[in-house]
């Protein structure tokens, strides 16, 4: 796709009326902060619909035989196209230097994930490149990968540390997504993963690294206010779960909403560390025990699966059927790292999710819109065709029905895409 190097997302949002919408979807008056179990194969839909933007939100939506009257400065026809919510991508890594494309044909010759890293690889070869990297360059690699997202129809994103691995560099790829907050017309949240993994001059002293991360890292971050959630990857070899718990203890003292990476490797008890700690989202989930289903029943904590992940490692997949039909809720989001899921097209996340995790499109869909918004926290705000939420939204090309979105998952089906109403 090639991308225009010059963006409109400066110019002011304008009203602008889309007209002929053959299916307006995931359509709430009064939107629930996320959807679970059965109610997630429920996808509201206007047919042959219309949809006023005002400003940077959405003001009124309905069918045509009652199309609204009077003058708009823009009105796109949208005969045969579909419009959506954007997508809502809560789990990415998108500020790093360079890539790992060795790496990636190290795994093609039979190495695993775990055993690169044990080389010195993955994410410690990731901070080696962030660290020897400037302020600048992170800001103009990060923008194109963020530029490339808008036009696939991402609209907000939560974007998290964890490449640092130092005070300096972890705070230095912080401002960069404060940075991006500022520049785009798309909602960006930010997260604090310092315990991403431990660094070399740690590696004799897990415990030193940790409370470098709680009595330095978590308040400097908390003083310039610089994220507002705190993650941790809580897997063998990394983290912990007793170790887990401390890091997010700590952080919640300083007002940081905790998150966690488990369960991608191996069930330690993570994800009622997660619960206990009222956690947003416990993302990854590719491995699954009864007693995290059980831990998660109840709870304010979104499970999240990443497909992309799994495709590219070649990894089992979340079991998110399971989930569904336990009467939870899932969000599915990409993972967009240099490492292990080097994409952030949400409409293939979308495909994959329905192809390897058997979700059906209607639920595919509420898990990459409203309850991808829950989890990263702008439920308020994005998700759904609300009045009073953001006019962000998707325009496809000419489609016979939404379900062509996961189904033909080879092809682009955006046309134009609208973010905070600007069209982009």
């Amino acid at each position: 796709m090639q991308i225009h190097r010059s963006l409109p997302y400066k110019n002011r949002p304008m009203k602008v009326l889309l007209i002929h919408i053959k299916e307006l979807l995931q359509v709430r008056d009064n939107a629930p902060e996320w959807v679970a179990g059965k109610d997630m194969s429920q996808l509201p839909v206007l047919n042959n619909a219309w949809l006023l933007l005002n400003g940077d939100l959405i003001e009124d939506y309905g069918t045509m035989d009652e199309m609204p009257q009077g003058h708009f400065p823009k009105i796109m026809d949208c005969t045969d196209r579909i419009v959506l919510p954007t997508w809502c991508d809560s789990h990415t890594h998108i500020v790093f230097a360079g890539d790992r494309s060795g790496e990636f044909v190290d795994r093609l010759h039979g190495m695993s994930y775990q055993e690169i890293a044990d080389n010195g690889g993955g994410i410690l070869n990731s901070a080696l490149a962030l660290q020897n990297t400037s302020e600048t360059k992170l800001m103009q690699q990060a923008s194109k990968r963020l530029e490339e997202l808008m036009y696939l129809g991402t609209g907000a994103i939560e974007i998290k540390s964890g490449y640092g691995l130092s005070p300096e560099a972890e705070i230095k790829m912080l401002r960069v997504i404060e940075r991006l907050k500022k520049k785009y017309p798309l909602a960006v949240a930010a997260t604090f993963l310092g315990a991403h993994a431990v660094p070399h001059n740690f590696a004799n002293n897990k415990q030193g690294y940790i409370d470098q991360i709680c009595s330095e890292m978590i308040p400097a971050i908390a003083k310039e206010q610089l994220a507002s959630f705190i993650d941790v990857f809580c897997e063998h070899g990394y983290f912990s779960p007793e170790e887990t718990d401390q890091i997010l203890k700590v952080g919640k003292q300083f007002g940081l909403t905790p998150k966690i990476h488990v369960n991608q490797f191996t069930a330690l008890g993570g994800v009622a560390v997660g619960v206990n700690n009222d956690a947003l989202s416990v993302d990854h989930l590719e491995l699954l025990t009864d007693q995290d289903i059980e831990a998660l029943k109840g709870s304010r904590t979104m499970p999240v699966a990443l497909p992309g992940c799994s495709f590219f490692l070649n990894i089992p997949y979340t079991p998110g059927r399971k989930l569904i039909d336990a009467g939870l809720p899932l969000a599915i989001a990409s993972d967009y790292n240099p490492g292990s899921a080097p994409s952030g097209n949400m409409n293939f996340v979308v495909a994959a999710a329905c192809i390897k995790m058997r979700l059906t499109p209607e639920e595919a869909i509420n898990a990459a819109t409203i309850n991808g918004a829950y989890a990263m926290g702008v439920s308020a705000d994005y998700g759904s065709i609300t009045r009073g939420k953001k006019a962000s939204v998707i325009i496809t090309q000419e489609l016979d029905s939404y379900v062509q979105l996961p189904y033909a998952f080879g092809q682009n089906h955006i046309d134009q895409v609208i973010l905070n109403g600007r069209v982009i």
